[in-house]
C-alpha cells in the first residue's frame, strides 16, 4: 500500500499552532501598498486563522485527519 503524500501547496501556506488552530497569512500586502493605511498594513502583517467551514478541508489536504 502506497503512502499518501500531504498537498505540497498546503504545507507552503498553512500552519498548525500547538492549540489545533490553522493559521495562514493574509492577502492583499504583497503590492500597490501607497494607497494602503499603516493602520490596514499592519493588521494584515497578523496571521489569519482558518474558518471554522473551512477548517476540515485543510487539514485533509495536510493529512491531518
Amino acid at each position: 500500500m502506497p503512502k499518501v503524500k500531504t498537498n505540497s501547496s498546503a504545507k507552503k501556506r498553512f500552519k498548525v499552532t500547538a492549540t489545533g488552530k490553522i493559521t495562514h497569512q493574509r492577502s492583499f500586502k504583497r503590492h500597490i501598498l501607497t494607497k494602503k493605511s499603516k493602520k490596514r498594513k499592519r493588521a494584515l502583517a497578523k496571521d489569519g486563522v482558518v474558518s471554522q467551514s473551512h477548517k476540515d478541508f485543510v487539514m485533509r489536504l495536510l493529512r491531518l485527519k
